[in-house]
């Protein structure tokens, strides 16, 4: 009786187990403080052969948080007592808290044999975030470093904007020597380092600023952090640092399978290889072939594919040169890499590449372009002065005259000709007439060298004038260049240094007056009303005026500096006539 019992119970443990799924999400801890990532790990097990998961995971709102990074992974076992299949799904996400505070994180929802499982909610808490003091100044400064797409592939660019937070929109003018992050396992190409305009309405009732706006490369899969950027706040009284927030990226490692001949290119590339010179190929001297890398990816930092070495011709290291500009998926243009390659042998010679193969993003896939050939065919010495015409001789001829010798008149190896594959009498003439102007002109030259020192003007006396043409040249003699004192106010004016803007005021407008023999303002102002009319004299006066007003002033605004000087250059423009 007591066996049939215990068969009993296992029979009705065995119904109960069988068919069983289980659904659960859980945070690594339940307490965070400052910028700590919070982690969580959702697990699905399905227990019984039955058992279909007819839809993904369905994850709650996380919009509260950044999503930076993601993996998952599965694994199935069969039960040798109960021989039923047991499939388990494991997901983990890291998350970066937005806000501070308790934050209640929903349920997770799934479809197993047309029944909706879901999970508990449940709450974690951020704590306050404390921020350190980061520059000395009347109203702090922050550096804000924005990376949006924090998931990509290894050596896949992301985009990361810089901006400046200030309640004071004159600190904006203080940040300077910005330095983008430097680490070995990113690199960093700037995409534009102008400062966009000042937007009023930025977080926390503070204005905000676009800095710079830069592209990051990294080149190891994981989770890598970039850097703060780094930037001075220059006041008047001292000199501080401040610097952004880190972000940290999920770099996902490229897929398996990539061809033999893929080093690190991602992107959407193409490879030329060409021989640009129409010059006939001649053995033992060297020839310029150029391989060009073209599209958008990782053009500056990829590894270009070499010229193959061939026992029929030398080749040496290349001189890199690049023509890039920044692009929706990285940056586009072109990398030119120039060989110099001597043959050792008359006859066709195949110039070959590496093989080379990148990996496109987009497609999600690797493509191999193979190698790229070049065909090429030298002739020895003796050939290619056969193939010469007689005309071609005689060119070849005068320019080695003309890059021997040293005229003083003439820089002759401006007339060098280029050879021709056609008989042109035209050209023959033009060398000839050069050799013959080039003697004449040498004679000349000698001629005037001895003669020089016997010919002398004689001096004339300038007869004298009136009075006012003398005051007249007295003037001209005594006027002040005033576009040079404008170029310099408009320099200091960006510079930010005020004194010095006023005190070069005060020495152009007394250059101004020494220029019209006037010693003070007050009788300046009375020649400009006589000369000039009222209204430019009284526009004299308003402009001492606010001159004074803005030079005493406790706080200089860089507007009206500038309206400041857009009244002296009108009036002083008029007045310099």
């Amino acid at each position: 009786m007591t066996q049939r019992i215990i068969y009993a119970i296992f029979t009705f443990l065995s119904v109960i187990s069988y068919g069983q799924v289980k659904l659960t999400m859980k945070p690594d801890k339940t307490d965070y403080s400052g910028r700590e990532v919070v982690n969580l790990t959702i697990t699905l097990e399905l227990n019984g052969d039955n058992l279909v998961q007819q839809s993904k995971l369905m994850l709650p709102d996380l919009s509260k948080f950044n999503m930076i990074g993601s993996g998952s992974f599965n694994q199935g076992v069969r039960d040798a007592e109960t021989n039923t299949a047991i499939d388990e799904y494991v997901t983990r996400i890291a998350l970066e808290p937005k806000q501070k505070g308790k934050i209640r994180i929903g349920s997770v929802l799934v479809t197993v044999n047309n029944k909706i499982y879901k999970t508990e909610p449940f709450d974690i808490f951020i704590r306050d975030i404390e921020k350190k003091p980061i520059a000395n100044v009347s109203n702090d400064v922050y550096l804000n470093m924005e990376i949006d797409d924090r998931e990509v592939y290894q050596d896949q660019p992301t985009v990361a904007v810089l901006r400046v937070y200030s309640k004071n929109i004159d600190n904006f003018r203080k940040v300077k020597n910005i330095k983008l992050p430097e680490q070995e396992n990113i690199n960093v190409h700037p995409v534009n380092l102008k400062r966009s305009e000042i937007d009023p309405s930025g977080y926390g009732n503070m204005a905000s600023q676009i800095l710079a706006v830069f592209m990051v490369f990294p080149n190891e899969a994981g989770y890598v952090e970039v850097p703060a950027v780094s930037a001075s706040v220059n006041t008047f009284s001292n000199k501080s640092k401040i610097a952004s927030n880190k972000v940290k990226l999920n770099v996902k490692k490229l897929p398996e399978g990539s061809p033999e001949s893929f080093k690190n290119a991602v992107g959407n590339f193409k490879v030329d290889v060409f021989h640009s010179s129409k010059e006939k190929v001649e053995v033992k001297k060297p020839v310029n072939v150029t391989v060009k890398v073209s599209g958008e990816g990782n053009l500056a930092d990829l590894n270009l594919p070499k010229i193959e070495e061939s026992p029929d011709y030398d080749v040496f290291a290349p001189k890199i040169t690049t023509r890039l500009s920044p692009g929706l998926t990285g940056l586009k243009g072109e990398v030119l890499a120039k060989y110099i390659l001597i043959p050792k042998k008359a006859g066709d010679l195949i110039v070959k590449t590496e093989p080379f193969a990148y990996f496109n993003p987009a497609a999600k896939e690797y493509v191999n372009l193979g190698q790229e050939k070049l065909d090429l065919t030298s002739f020895s010495h003796d050939e290619v002065l056969e193939a010469r015409s007689t005309v071609e001789k005689v060119n070849d001829y005068t320019n080695t005259l003309l890059e021997t010798v040293d005229s003083p008149v003439l820089k002759t190896t401006s007339f060098k000709v280029k050879e021709k594959s056609k008989f042109n009498w035209n050209v023959l003439l033009v060398n000839i007439s050069i050799l013959i102007v080039l003697f004449l002109a040498y004679l000349v030259f000698r001629n005037w060298q001895k003669n020089r020192d016997i010919i002398k003007e004689k001096p004339t006396s300038k007869p004298l004038g009136s009075v006012a043409e003398t005051e007249q040249e007295i003037r001209e003699s005594l006027k002040t260049d005033i576009t040079d004192y404008f170029a310099y106010l408009e320099n200091l004016k960006i510079s930010g240094d005020y004194q010095k803007f006023f005190e070069t005021f005060e020495e152009m407008d007394q250059e101004v007056r020494s220029q019209y023999f006037q010693s003070s303002k007050e009788d300046f102002k009375v020649f400009l009303e006589r000369h000039n009319g009222r209204s430019v004299a009284e526009s004299y006066q308003e402009l001492l005026q606010k001159i004074q007003i803005e030079k005493y002033s406790p706080l200089t605004s860089e507007d009206s500096i500038n309206d400041l000087l857009k009244d002296i250059v009108k009036l002083y423009s008029l007045i310099s006539k």
